[in-house]
C-alpha cells in the first residue's frame, strides 16, 4: 500500500505576529567596555602579564611594611631614653605610639636582675665572711608581686581616677609605658649592687631612685596640671612618695647583706 503524503502549507507571515529573533538579557549598551575577569581580592586580572592585579583597595590592611612598635632595637632605645630623659616621653620618643611588649620586658627583666644579683651579692658577702649561703626563692615571690604591683597596677589606677575627674589626654598605655620603662634604671643598678659595699649599694640605688623618679615626674606632672581642679597637681606628692618608698623596698630587701 502506497504511502499516503499530504502536503502542509505554512504562512512564512502571520498577520500581526512578530518575527522570531534572539535578544539578550546582559545589557544593550553594546558601547561598553569588554568584561575584565576579576581577582580574588577584588582587583581585575592583568592577561598581559600572566597574573591578578590589585587596585590596592586593601592596602592598609595588606601593607607588608612593618608598622610594629616593639622591635628590639626600639624597645631599647626607649629604656636608654628613660635614664637620660631630655624630651617629652610620650610625644617625642613613643611617637604617640605606646606599647605593652616594652613594659613587661622591662619590668620581667628587673624582677629577674633583682633576685639574680641580689642572690650573687648575698653569696659573696657570704664567702667574705666565711658564712653558709643558700637561695632565698622568698625573694623572688616579693620581686614579681612588688614589681607588676608597681609598675602595671599602680599606672592602671592613676589613669583610671584621671579619667572619672575628667582628664582625657592620657590613654592607659601611656601610663603602663612611662611606669614599664621608668624602671630600666633598676636594671644596672642591680649590677652594681653586686659589689660587697653597703655604701656603693646605697649610692647607687639613691641615684637610680632620684633618676627614675625625675623621669616620673617630668612625664606625669602636666597630666595632672591639665586637670581644672588645682589640687590634683597635689597629687604628685604622693607618686613622689610611693615611689621613694619602692626604692628604698628594693635596697632594703635585696641587698642590705
Amino acid at each position: 500500500m502506497a504511502a499516503q503524503y499530504q502536503t502542509l502549507e505554512v504562512d512564512d507571515h502571520e498577520t500581526g505576529a512578530e518575527p522570531l529573533e534572539f535578544k539578550s538579557f546582559l545589557g544593550t549598551d553594546t558601547g561598553a567596555a569588554p568584561a575584565r575577569a576579576i581577582s580574588p581580592s577584588g582587583g581585575p586580572s592583568d592577561p598581559s602579564r600572566g597574573y591578578v592585579r590589585s587596585d590596592n583597595t586593601n592596602a592598609p590592611f595588606c601593607t607588608t611594611k612593618s608598622t610594629s612598635t616593639w622591635t628590639p632595637k626600639t624597645v631599647l632605645y626607649r629604656c636608654y631614653s628613660t635614664m637620660i630623659p631630655r624630651e617629652d616621653f610620650v610625644s617625642v620618643v613613643l611617637e604617640s605610639r605606646p606599647d605593652m611588649y616594652g613594659p613587661f620586658w622591662t619590668l620581667t627583666t628587673v624582677i629577674f636582675s633583682l633576685f639574680v644579683f641580689s642572690s650573687l651579692s648575698a653569696s659573696i658577702t657570704a664567702w667574705l665572711n666565711a658564712k653558709e649561703w643558700d637561695y632565698d626563692f622568698k625573694q623572688l615571690t616579693v620581686a614579681v608581686g612588688l614589681v607588676y604591683t608597681y609598675g602595671i597596677g599602680i599606672p592602671v589606677g592613676l589613669w583610671a581616677w584621671l579619667r572619672y575627674i575628667g582628664v582625657q589626654e592620657w590613654s592607659v598605655l601611656d601610663a603602663v609605658s612611662i611606669w614599664g620603662y621608668g624602671m630600666t634604671v633598676w636594671i644596672p643598678v642591680s649590677l652594681i649592687c653586686i659589689a660587697p659595699f653597703p655604701l656603693v649599694r646605697w649610692i647607687s640605688g639613691g641615684i637610680g631612685a632620684g633618676l627614675s623618679l625625675f623621669f616620673l615626674l617630668r612625664n606625669t606632672y602636666p597630666i595632672l596640671a591639665s586637670a581644672e581642679a588645682k589640687a590634683v597637681r597635689l597629687f604628685v606628692v604622693l607618686i613622689a612618695a610611693l615611689h621613694l618608698g619602692v626604692s628604698l623596698s628594693f635596697i632594703i630587701i635585696f641587698f642590705n647583706h
